[in-house]
């Protein structure tokens, strides 16, 4: 049973506040750190740029989680298109959790409060990634209704990759 952190809140962010903008690059940045994240800090000029870019993509948002007012998690979210569907989905780009908050439901209120802004957006599903050796993440993933990709379980699972382009 999930302990939930009291005074537990998620709200959009506005990238022109201050405050949030503040928060949004801390708990990347903290992310990014983090051996799940890749063991790094964002370098000064992706803290520097990274509100003001997201602000100019017209489908992007991002959800705080504050415990007690104090910013303890963060989804990046961007809109996608699902051609199968003919309608919008959701891209859960970052989601992460500060380890002193691990556990008490913040990953879940997270979750549930980018489910509801699709639902508001019309989105017809929510995507994701996770590193295969992040078991934790996975299982709340599972809890939260999340499964791998495929379309014919003869063919497997959708693997996500990438070409850096930098």
């Amino acid at each position: 049973m999930t302990a939930l952190a009291p005074d537990l809140t998620v709200a959009k962010a506005d990238y022109n506040d201050r405050s949030d903008a503040e928060a949004l690059v801390a708990l990347l940045d903290a992310y990014a750190r983090d051996p799940m994240g890749g063991g790094e800090p964002l370098a000064e000029e992706v803290r520097e740029q990274l509100v003001p870019a997201l602000a100019e993509q017209s489908g992007a948002f991002s959800l705080i989680a504050r415990v007690r007012g104090k910013p303890a998690g963060l989804a990046n979210c961007f809109m996608g298109f699902s051609t199968f569907a003919a309608r919008p989905l959701v891209n859960i780009h970052d989601i992460a959790v500060l380890a002193e908050f691990r556990g008490q439901g913040v990953g879940r209120a997270l979750l549930d409060a980018v489910e509801a802004e699709a639902r508001a957006r019309g989105a017809c599903k929510l995507t994701l990634e996770v590193l295969s050796g992040n078991e934790p993440a996975i299982a709340a993933y599972r809890k939260a209704g999340f499964a791998q990709y495929g379309l014919d379980p003869a063919m497997g699972t959708a693997q996500f990759w990438e070409r850096k382009l930098t």
